[in-house]
């Protein structure tokens, strides 16, 4: 056998550490993904069982809220914090954090006395849990800033340390509001939860958030930011469209048995979650350090999550009726019969992320943007056009049809973009 040469040894060993770093980044994400996941459903079941049907619907107003803030949170602060300060210096890093942080702390301040204002209009039952909400967004959304930096910064440990410490805390919290029994009560412990760990990201990282650089944040990141944020309430607001008109279409039970269809796909969708907090951060390392493969890693990435919910997918089809009733009960057998859409739908989203990461790495806001509004309004008309048509089965399919022709522009757009870097590149980071 050939001694290896000095200069091959150079080059396979940091190939070989390079893979190891990003399949650990990878790992994180998912175990990541997996502590918030299920801390998000115990609390679920928790409540459920603790307040009833009618209390816990308020409950679910007060949590569908906060999936719409956090959105907003998001597309302003961590989104182009992540596409722009991910593997950069660390005191680059460090002082976009703070920056970014402060953002998510103010965004949070602000949409939070909304709330509370909104919460005392309102008074009755939802009041004073929209009120509690109001209080409890600040720490709700720095918690979340801080997963973001953390794999940002290729650290993704760090966000699941963080994430169990909101599950360790929530356990005494819950069992206190459980003793007072009201909406309210829940609220607060879930949010007073949520800010221990915001607390501890503080600790982990060393970096106090800057809410008086929230603005000048906002106004750099503003080519990017403003069109993420579109993005993100677009990309929520469409499946709560599709949600409301197929229970106008078909009716309440038709939304139940699209959920329950969509719970058998949960845990291959907690995977695609937790893959989606490194995807970005990765694609931009991939950009900085070899422009040429990003393409292909993206291929890679879309391919391997279309490939995977085909065969979870495969998997629920043999799925023996009895099992299937023991997990969802009554539901089991109209969700059964959605299967085969929501599972090609799943794989045409999964393929769809492949390229979308591809274009938050480029920067290329303009370009994604126009590919989410297309997704969505597809979705939307797929959704409850398939409804008028079929019924339930109907909208399954028009949804499934939807999120591959989605999944086709984004790729298009990829394409395009590429070209246009290879001919004119941008710039690699901003360090103000």
């Amino acid at each position: 056998m050939t001694p290896m040469t000095t200069e091959e040894e150079k080059t396979t060993a940091p190939a070989g550490s390079a893979k190891r770093a990003l399949v650990g980044r990878l790992s994180w994400g998912l175990a990541d993904q997996a502590a918030s996941s299920m801390s998000n459903f115990v609390v679920g079941i928790y409540v459920a069982r603790s307040l009833g049907v009618t209390a816990f619907g308020v409950f679910s107003l007060a949590w569908v809220t906060y999936g719409v803030v956090l959105n907003v949170s998001r597309g302003l602060a961590t989104d182009p914090l992540v596409v722009r300060f991910s593997g950069v210096p660390e005191a680059s890093w460090r002082q976009a954090v703070a920056r970014s942080s402060g953002t998510a702390l103010g965004v949070g301040a602000a949409l939070g006395a909304v709330c509370v204002l909104g919460g005392l209009g309102l008074g009755g039952r939802v009041g004073p849990a929209f009120a509690c909400l109001g209080v409890m967004l600040p720490g709700l959304l720095l918690q979340d800033a801080w997963r973001f930096s953390f794999f940002a910064a290729g650290t993704g440990r760090k966000a699941f340390v963080n994430d169990v410490v909101w599950g360790v805390a929530l356990v005494p919290a819950m069992i206190v509001a459980a003793r007072v029994g009201t909406v309210a009560a829940f609220v607060l412990a879930w949010g007073a939860s949520a800010a221990v760990a915001a607390a501890y990201g503080c600790l982990q990282s060393g970096i106090r958030p800057l809410t008086t650089e929230a603005g000048g944040w906002l106004r750099e990141q503003r080519d990017l930011g403003y069109r993420y944020l579109a993005e993100n309430v677009c990309l929520s607001g469409a499946s709560q469209l599709r949600a409301y008109g197929l229970g106008a279409i078909v009716g309440v039970g038709a939304v139940g048995a699209v959920r329950g269809a969509e719970l058998l796909m949960g845990p291959f969708l907690a995977v695609l979650m937790g893959l989606s907090l490194v995807t970005v951060p990765e694609a931009a390392r991939v950009l900085r350090r070899a422009p040429h493969r990003l393409g292909s890693f993206c291929l890679l990435l879309g391919g391997g999550q279309a490939a995977a919910a085909l065969l979870w997918g495969g998997a629920l089809l043999l799925m023996p009726d009895r099992l299937g009733e023991l997990v969802l009960g009554g539901v089991w057998h109209s969700a059964a019969q959605l299967i085969v859409p929501i599972t090609l739908g799943v794989a045409g989203a999964g393929l769809g992320t492949g390229a979308a990461a591809g274009l938050r790495a480029l920067g290329a806001a303009r370009r994604s943007l126009r590919c989410q509004l297309f997704a969505s309004a597809c979705y939307v008309s797929g959704g409850l056009g398939g409804a008028a048509l079929a019924g339930t089965v109907g909208s399954a399919w028009g949804v499934a049809a939807a999120t591959v022709s989605g999944s086709a522009v984004w790729w298009l757009q990829l394409r395009s973009a590429l070209r246009e870097h290879h001919h004119n590149p941008i710039p690699e980071v901003r360090t103000a």
